[in-house]
């Protein structure tokens, strides 16, 4: 099928869904990334006949033969991205378009099949349509959607599949940190990095988290949430933490964020902030960022706040860098003002509470 064609979905309902009062005890603290909807949406392509078999679905194990290719290749992609609760009781997504743009992106990275946006987009919306009661009403809860593509031919050898399986499952979720909205702890990783010049740093596949694992698990041996990675060259510029880009923000208001050159995810949040930044006022500027520079800033008080954001956290504050040099704290550690300001216009729009002149906001229902 070409870009701009659409597939017919099959809708097959769970015959056996959570009862209402068990999804509502569910909703009530639903953690992050542990509890699931009723169901899923798969869709097949095989080489030479393209996407079909598009179906909404009870949830459930999927099927693997031990020779399929993704299990010893790792040819994988994902993406994520939430639907909301509106004022007015409906749903709604944001900037669900982009997301299908780094989809292909990331398939094209992979040597994969594309899933032309249409279908990425209508998928959403049959999942959002039939699980729609999981979608929480709660402030700072959300349905959140992860839609993932692997190679499901059965073969060993290496080369890129002709047979892919598109999966799109949701999690009814609550703050990505057990915390709450609150300045976390960093840990800067010198021993490892997350991706190199002409890597995969741009796509969205499971082998940079994987690899980022071992970095975050001496953060978390370490007292931190998160780990901060270098560039894998001179081991001194800022790159990303392990699953969200960072923002400087300067005492004259100004934001530093470290420029996408093919080894960073060219995160959805991150284009927003900036977007948002400058009709704010505030000056954006994206260039390489040492660890130096931002342990000499923080010290001389030029640098005020700094943070965090993706679709998972949103944005959140970084109050504490620690690393086996020691560690510095930025400005007085607390959430700062513009880091607030951003976050709260960017959720306002998230959840339509506030005027929309970007076209972000995608109703679903």
């Amino acid at each position: 099928m070409s870009g701009g064609e659409r597939l017919d979905f099959e809708i097959r309902p769970n015959p056996r869904p959570v009862a209402a009062a068990e999804r509502a005890a569910l909703l009530s603290n639903p953690g992050f990334g542990r509890i699931f909807t009723d169901h899923m949406v798969t869709i097949r392509y095989a080489e030479g006949k393209g996407w079909y078999d598009a179906r909404v679905e009870p949830r459930g194990p999927i099927p693997m033969d031990p020779a399929t290719a993704v299990l010893h290749y790792a040819q994988e992609i994902f993406e994520g991205l939430k639907a909301y609760r509106a004022a007015d009781g409906g749903v709604i997504l944001f900037r669900p378009e982009a997301n299908a743009r780094r989809f292909a992106a990331s398939a094209a990275r992979m040597a994969m099949a594309p899933l032309p946006e249409q279908v990425f987009l209508d998928s959403l919306h049959h999942l959002i349509s039939i699980d729609r009661e999981w979608v929480p009403h709660e402030d700072e809860a959300s349905l959140y959607l992860r839609p993932f593509m692997y190679a499901s031919e059965v073969f060993l050898g290496v080369k890129p599949a002709s047979e892919y399986l598109y999966v799109l499952i949701a999690s009814p979720v609550g703050s990505y940190f057990a915390g709450g909205i609150k300045p976390v702890t960093v840990w800067v990783s010198h021993e490892y990095t997350r991706a190199a010049p002409g890597g995969t740093g741009a796509a969205k596949c499971g082998g940079n988290y994987a690899a980022s694992l071992v970095a975050q698990a001496e953060a978390i041996e370490n007292g931190c949430e998160q780990v901060v990675f270098l560039d894998a060259v001179e081991r001194r510029y800022v790159d990303e933490l392990g699953g969200m880009n960072i923002f400087f923000v300067y005492e004259d208001g100004t934001l530093v964020t470290p420029p996408l050159t093919g080894a960073i995810l060219p995160g959805i949040t991150r284009d927003s902030v900036i977007t948002l930044a400058r009709d704010l006022g505030h000056e954006v500027v994206e260039r390489p960022y040492s660890l130096q520079e931002w342990t000499a800033d923080a010290a001389s008080g030029r640098l005020r706040e700094v943070f965090a954001c993706g679709t998972a956290a949103v944005l959140t504050p970084i109050g504490t860098v620690r690393s086996r040099d020691g560690e510095f704290t930025v400005g007085d550690g607390s959430t700062g003002a513009v880091t607030a300001k951003l976050r709260q216009s960017l959720v306002d729009i998230q959840r339509g509470r506030a005027a929309d002149p970007y076209g972000w906001v995608h109703r679903v229902l």
